[in-house]
Order: C-alpha cells, then sequence, then structure tokens
C-alpha cells in the first residue's frame, strides 16, 4: 500500500486499523514505525503484540524517524495532542496526517501540522473485531490516489461513510459512544432477567442473541423500527405494557439527550 507509515499512539484502536493490513500481507510490519509515550507500553508491545512493529518511546533516540514517514496515523488521546510537536524540516512532500481524535477539528490539525495534508477520521471499539464503523472527513488537496489510500486503511475492519466535518461530532456519538450505551441496556435487560429468575450469564447471553436476531432481522428484510414494534405488540399483552413503562420512563427522551450530549462533549475538545 505504501512504503512507510508512523502510527503515533499504538494503542488497541491503532491496532485494529493496522493488524488486519498486516493479516492480509497489504502492509510488512518492518514498513510500521509505532510511537508511545512510556516504556511500559513500549515492552508491552514489544513482549504481546504478534508481529514484530518498529516501535520507539516519545522523546528517545530514534524516535524521530516517525517524521520520515509519508502517512501518520494519529492516535494519541485529545488532551495528549499537546505534546506532539513536528519537526521543523521534513523531507517528504504530500505527507498525510490521518487523525482520529475526538472533536479535534481539520482547521486545528493543520495549525498543529502545517507540513502535513491533514485527514480527519472517527472509528469506534467494534472495529477491534472488524465490525467497525468510520468517518472520513478530508482535509483540503487530498488526491483520489490519497483517498483510496486511506479507504483501504480502514475498509479491512470497519464500514466506511464519508461526511462534511460538521457532521463528525454526531456521527461519533451515536457511533463511538453508543456501544457503551448498548452495553449498559444489555446490562439492565439481563438483570431484568436476573430478577426473573435467569442466571445472570445465561440471562445476558439471551439478551445479546436477542440484539443481535433482531438487527440481522431488520437489516436482512428491510423493516423499520415501527414495523418491528408492531409485529411484536399486541393489544394488552406484555410488550405493550413493557413499553408503557419506558414511556412513563422517558428511556426515548434519555436516549436522544445522551447522544446529543456526547456530541457537544466531543466540541468541547476543540
Amino acid at each position: 500500500m505504501t512504503s512507510k507509515i508512523a502510527v503515533i499512539g499504538f494503542g488497541n484502536i491503532a491496532k485494529a486499523i493496522i493488524t488486519p493490513l498486516f493479516d492480509k500481507k497489504l502492509i510488512n510490519p518492518k514498513d510500521v514505525y509505532c510511537l508511545v509515550n512510556t516504556k511500559k507500553s513500549l515492552e508491552n508491545v514489544r513482549k504481546n503484540y504478534k508481529y514484530d512493529v518498529n516501535i520507539f518511546q516519545a522523546g528517545f533516540k530514534g524516535s524521530e524517524i516517525i517524521w520520515d514517514c509519508k502517512v501518520k496515523l494519529l492516535s494519541v488521546k485529545p488532551q495528549q495532542l499537546k505534546n506532539i510537536i513536528e519537526v521543523e524540516k521534513i523531507k517528504n512532500n504530500n505527507n498525510l496526517l490521518v487523525s482520529i481524535l475526538a472533536g479535534v477539528t481539520l482547521e486545528k490539525l493543520i495549525k498543529k501540522f502545517p507540513n502535513h495534508k491533514c485527514i480527519r477520521v472517527v472509528t469506534n471499539i467494534p472495529i477491534t473485531v472488524g465490525k467497525g464503523s468510520t468517518g472520513i472527513s478530508w482535509g483540503d488537496e487530498i488526491t483520489n490516489d490519497q483517498k483510496k489510500f486511506i479507504r483501504r486503511l480502514f475498509e479491512n475492519s470497519s464500514h466506511i461513510y464519508e461526511f462534511p466535518e460538521e457532521l463528525l461530532d454526531i456521527f461519533l456519538s451515536v457511533t463511538s459512544s453508543g456501544p457503551a450505551i448498548i452495553a449498559l441496556i444489555i446490562e439492565a435487560l439481563s438483570d431484568g432477567g436476573l430478577s426473573g429468575g435467569l442466571p445472570k450469564k445465561l440471562s445476558e447471553e439471551l439478551v445479546m442473541e436477542m440484539i443481535l436476531g433482531t438487527v440481522s432481522l431488520m437489516k436482512e428484510t428491510n423493516l423499520t423500527t415501527t414495523d418491528v414494534k408492531n409485529m411484536v405488540t399486541s393489544p394488552g399483552g406484555t410488550t405493550i405494557s413493557a413499553l408503557r413503562v419506558l414511556e412513563n420512563k422517558s428511556l426515548r427522551s434519555a436516549l436522544i439527550e445522551a447522544v446529543v450530549s456526547a456530541s457537544n462533549r466531543s466540541k468541547e475538545f476543540r
């Protein structure tokens, strides 16, 4: 795909993006240069990561080599961005910096990395099992070949969506914060089964299978949410009783507000 890629911050998400490329032999591990913040992280990658990548601790000898890579994947926490300093002289032209930092705008990235063309990406934790959702907003002057390369970088582990940047915050709140909300719902529903006498592990398994089955039903038959509700809700039955409780407790409103709150929080990183 390319000769060298730098990964600045080699955590779970970065590994989930890069590892499938190694698995499919699209990139040679020796052509990937990873930068981590601590000695502990450095030793953990060397000991436990299944591929032999080039790994450096920030600020130590040899770490400056990452700036020689034409493509950089920026995967640190937003609050750590201030610690990343672009070198003054970069020998390559048309350098790409791909940021997966929540809320950090293209404008801010371009100011901080003036020797790079910047791309902003939002992805989510299911990318670690190849089921991610990735939103991309392109910076200025990104060529078609560069766009094709970046798409290939993510398409091995996620479904790709391309958005104007102003939609990335709400995309993030739905797809990146969403898994925690779904996990909370699974936990609550399984606790409901527990209260009715089901063993906890069995109750949780039933809830997850129910959710997977419902999603598959909707995707494979193009049913709407209203269609599914009507299919399982009968007059005076158990389902309408359950839905009535949820409406009385304002579950729908709480979920909407949760998504809006996550989106607003993302904007605070700007």
